[in-house]
């Protein structure tokens, strides 16, 4: 278990460090070019997300608390794949996968269950404070998740002629995102190519599986 552990950790690290600094260092809405001046395609922009992944809302404060009970529930379930496929040594790379999309559901978990707790509410005038005299914004469970990779690399305006969306503006990639939402990302990804390449070596091997009977006669049934 020792790679798992490894990845978790490094992932939770980098992601609660990254959090910390922009919730203790950043005005809420603020942004700075992720490369310096003239790179308008990549920024550091602090926001603050309710909902689901990538600045998604979902349902208010019911949806709020739902949703961070499914993390959770979702998480155990993760954690006993992970597990499971750990013992197992001939898949490295599920074991990899999972590890990363279980270090970002924690992440993200963290920030739900306790930021409200530890910080004082960000706003565009004022930045947070850890630990303030006065207590938290949110009580347990209710906290809001810290985002800040910002990546407007296209801009445009789709063709008059498509249905619906004809002639508005359209930007890629809109979403804010963190360290785990990237993290879950990746391994989402890598488990969908994984569970690929085992179908179709299963479907190899199956085809090209010998014969148990001698060559001139008929198979056994």
């Amino acid at each position: 278990m020792k790679r798992p552990l490894l990845i978790i950790l490094a992932v939770l690290l980098a992601d609660q460090a990254l959090k910390f600094w922009v919730k203790l260092g950043f005005f809420l809405g603020e942004s700075v070019p992720l490369f310096g001046q003239g790179h308008t395609w990549a920024y550091l922009q602090f926001v603050e997300n309710k909902g689901m992944a990538f600045g998604l809302e979902f349902g208010g404060e019911a949806g709020k608390m739902a949703l961070t009970l499914f993390r959770m529930v979702a998480l155990v379930g993760i954690g006993y794949l992970l597990w499971k496929a750990a013992k197992d040594a001939r898949n490295q790379t599920m074991v990899i996968s999972l590890s990363l999309v279980f270090a970002g559901a924690l992440g993200n978990i963290i920030d739900s269950a306790f930021y409200g707790l530890i910080f004082d509410a960000s706003t565009p005038f004022q930045k947070a404070v850890l630990f303030p005299p006065g207590g938290g914004y949110a009580p347990f469970l209710h906290g809001a998740v810290v985002d800040m990779f910002y990546f407007p690399v296209l801009h445009g305006r789709l063709p008059a002629w498509l249905p619906l969306w004809g002639g508005e503006e359209f930007e890629f990639f809109r979403p804010v995102f963190n360290i785990a939402d990237a993290a879950i990302s990746v391994g989402i990804v890598m488990v969908i190519l994984v569970q690929r390449h085992e179908e179709k070596r299963a479907r190899t091997e199956a085809g090209a599986a010998p014969s148990a009977s001698r060559p001139g006669e008929p198979p056994h049934a």
